[in-house]
């Protein structure tokens, strides 16, 4: 009984090492995905600055590069081996959300901030405001209702 519970106690330990393990890895694959935005946005800016080049070749290159796909799915598998059940769960009670809808979930769900949503989603901090503002209705949270609150209810 006593080599159980202390098999048991290993178990356990081994884990929550792998939860943890899990955490760290979806913590460094999204920041490493805002540096990498952050720095084409800069990049961006630098090459429109410089008008008596033709730059739309490379521009376009970044502009593809920030609107990439493979960084959400990338993100989102990530994510489901932390957190597997959560977009299942949101997306059942609240049918209605888009896909977009469910990867703002996701972010706030890891309790990114509005600055580090607007980097993943290559858009301003305003349009991230507005997208909670939107969120909140989808959700039919009052006034009181923490976003947040609720969606780390699921």
């Amino acid at each position: 009984m006593e080599n159980e519970q202390m098999i048991m106690q290993i178990k356990n330990e081994k884990l929550n090492q792998d939860i943890d393990n899990k955490n760290r890895e979806l913590g460094i694959s999204t920041m490493s995905i805002i540096r990498k935005n952050k720095l084409l946005t800069k990049i961006k800016k630098e090459l429109n600055k410089n008008k008596h080049i033709d730059n739309s070749i490379a521009i376009e290159l970044i502009d593809n590069n920030l609107n990439d796909t493979k960084d959400w799915s990338f993100f989102e598998q990530a994510f489901k081996n932390v957190d597997k059940d959560f977009l299942e769960k949101i997306k059942n009670t609240h049918p209605d959300l888009t896909s977009n809808d469910l990867r703002f979930c996701a972010y706030l769900r890891l309790n990114l901030s509005s600055k580090e949503i607007a980097s993943l989603l290559n858009i301003s901090i305003k349009s991230v405001e507005t997208k909670r503002y939107r969120l909140r209705k989808k959700l039919s949270l009052g006034h009181s209702d923490g976003l947040i609150d609720h969606i780390l209810k699921f």
